[in-house]
């Protein structure tokens, strides 16, 4: 190639001169080889100074850009499972000059996010919901007679969740216009564990047929005149042929096409299987393979490590570890909440042989790599599926176990059905460990923990703790395990627990009496509340705080305790609506008390931003909370 040519190339694949995503359909192979290395560098450079989900992103670039050049968004609809792979997507559409500004407070969101552009149709920050929603869009195309395409882009880590057989179940004997692309790197956040990971690698074991399938239809399709005839000839004959001698897919079973594996870094394989996937005109499964975190020699050496990396500087060195050694679990561990409750559970289970640990696909997340590398035997990974983990743990209780499912709150509320009818009413002790209770901060309105009370609160028999500290999320944890019956939770935030706070290790409550207005809060917002009551009482305004430690059901002393003054501020880390503010209020009500009663919590969704500026936007920071105590007191000093 002539430098001429050179500088062509350079200058029509520089990002911000492409009219995105239509000018990528006019680049050759050439050009979009040297356009995925440059959104590897800016995936790189970009997300390690932002936080966020690197290793998928790394893994799809390819990908994306084949399905940017062979269907046109947002005419067709691609709907991406799980919506943290979205990272190039949101590049190849026009948003790379606020690429930067990912995961930030008014910025570009970590997922899809239909306010955000047109390109992003569907919101998928929670997996396996891909396949359904595609195929709702595929079927209103039809009624409505539009022409375009569906496509459901599905990480094999989601398949383990129930919600995609659902939707390939329905989908399948359907005429819809549907596309479905399995990227698969046996990877989801943690290995993937389950049946469905070997199906898929015995499926990869016949890429040999596959790759000469592909190979012939190359060499026929370039015969002059007679090459499109004669391919279209033989696709009935090959795939005749192909059932009598390799047995058919699942998704074949379910009425699907099945294509692939295809190599998913290969660019003209995938333009071709795309293209082919389009002219069936009917439901389509395409097996694409890849490799998570490719390009970035880290990440595809650890691609857990580099699932969900936090904001740093620096250019890779001195991330915090996720993905750790199982056989070695102590290494580089960050402490925060998830290893705190690990480490106490692993140790427990070291005296209770019938102590159980549960995770859905969460293991490093949770700080359950601690209790699988101890009691590998009784601790189970059910991969992507929170509903049957809870099911799952409410059966072991059933036979006398003792299980802890440890979950994200933002996922535990998938599970609603289970814990209702198949735990509570059964009366079956199972723990709930939910973690990310509260702010979560960048990853937005999809992984908020703000619901998990609210949704908890409306179940008969639930005990809900929410320890302030690390030793106080001990004593919880033991508490849940050994004096409480059916389910009782135990909701800690995501991070550390603060600094040079003193607060005591209890189960019930906490109350440090200094007269007039009286604060009542739990969990993080403990530490905001104490230094608020600090400056309060250096300023000379009486103030108490209450301190919840059991927030559900409501302790009876707490009500007592409140009933002894007349101004209440509650403060709270969750939803306002069906919030423990709302019952208490509800409680002292309904016991005669009559004074001035305020909640500060939640209302709706979070966007995002980082946690510390989200606490401040709910108006729970420290200085929040000092100014809404001396706006009360001259409030009640104008009252008669």
């Amino acid at each position: 190639m002539n430098k001429e040519r050179q500088f062509s190339v350079k200058r029509q694949t520089a990002l911000q001169d492409l009219k995105l995503p239509d000018d990528l359909r006019t680049l050759d192979h050439t050009q979009c080889i040297a356009l995925c290395e440059s959104i590897r560098r800016i995936l790189i450079s970009t997300v390690l100074k932002t936080g966020g989900h690197l290793a998928s992103n790394l893994g799809v670039v390819e990908l994306t850009l084949a399905l940017h050049r062979n269907f046109h968004s947002p005419q067709d609809r691609i709907i991406w499972d799980v919506g943290h792979q979205a990272y190039v997507h949101k590049i190849l559409t026009g948003r790379v000059g606020e690429f930067q500004t990912l995961r930030q407070e008014n910025g570009l969101s970590g997922f899809p996010k239909p306010s955000e552009s047109p390109h992003d149709c569907f919101i998928t920050g929670h997996s396996s919901t891909a396949v359904s929603a595609a195929f709702g869009i595929a079927e209103a195309f039809r009624i409505q007679g539009d022409p375009h395409y569906a496509v459901a882009v599905v990480g094999d880590g989601a398949m383990t969740g129930g919600l995609f057989y659902e939707g390939l179940n329905n989908a399948g004997k359907s005429r819809s216009k549907l596309i479905v692309i399995l990227n698969d790197n046996n990877q989801a956040i943690s290995k993937n564990v389950g049946a469905i990971a070997k199906y898929l690698s015995k499926i990869r074991s016949s890429t040999g047929y596959v790759r000469a399938k592909w190979s012939v239809e190359r060499v026929i399709g370039k015969t002059p005149a007679i090459g499109s005839k004669l391919v279209s000839g033989l696709k009935n004959t090959k795939d005749r042929l192909r059932k009598n001698i390799v047995q058919t897919t699942l998704f074949e079973d379910l009425g699907f096409v099945y294509l692939g594996p295809v190599d998913g870094h290969d660019l003209e394989a995938l333009d071709e299987v795309l293209s082919v996937a389009k002219s069936y005109q009917r439901p389509v499964v395409v097996h694409v393979q890849t490799i998570k975190g490719k390009g970035y020699a880290p990440a595809e050496e650890n691609p857990g490590e580099y699932h969900g990396v936090p904001r740093t500087s620096s250019s890779g060195n001195g991330l915090s570890r996720i993905d750790l050694d199982e056989k070695n679990p102590e290494v580089s561990v960050d402490e925060c909440y998830s290893t705190v409750f690990g480490k106490a559970l692993t140790a427990l289970g070291k005296r209770d042989q019938k102590l159980c640990a549960v995770t859905a696909a969460m293991k490093y997340g949770t700080g359950l790599q601690f209790f699988a590398a101890a009691h590998p035997d009784r601790f189970f990974d059910v991969g992507i599926a929170e509903q049957h983990a809870v099911t799952f743990c409410s059966a072991l209780a059933s036979m006398g176990m003792l299980p802890v499912f440890a979950v994200y709150s933002t996922f535990l509320q998938r599970s609603y059905d289970q814990i209702l009818h198949d735990t509570a009413i059964a009366d079956n002790h199972i723990v709930l460990a939910v973690d990310r209770a509260g702010i979560v901060g960048e990853d937005g309105e999809t992984h908020q923990g703000m619901f998990d009370i609210p949704m908890l609160t409306t179940i008969p028999n639930v005990k809900i703790y929410s320890p302030a500290s690390y030793p106080e999320l001990e004593v919880c944890l033991s508490a849940a395990l050994y004096q409480d019956q059916g389910i009782a939770a135990v909701r800690y935030p995501r991070g550390s627990q603060p600094v040079n706070i003193p607060l005591p290790a209890e189960t019930v409550l906490s109350h440090q009496d200094g007269g007039g207005i009286l604060l009542i809060t739990f969990g993080r917002i403990s530490a905001n509340a104490s230094k608020a009551i600090r400056i309060l009482h250096e300023n000379g305004t009486a103030c108490s705080l209450l301190r919840l430690v059991t927030v559900f059901p409501i302790p009876e002393t707490a009500i007592r305790i409140a009933m002894q003054y007349q101004s209440i501020l509650f403060l709270e880390e969750s939803e306002a609506s069906g919030g423990i503010g709302e019952k208490m209020a509800a409680k002292l009500l309904y016991s005669g008390w009559n004074g001035s009663f305020r909640c500060r919590a939640a209302e709706g969704f979070i966007r995002q931003s980082t946690a510390d500026r989200c606490i401040e936007q709910l108006g729970l920071s420290t200085d929040d909370i000092v100014r809404l105590v001396k706006e009360t007191e001259q409030n009640d000093d104008r009252t008669p």
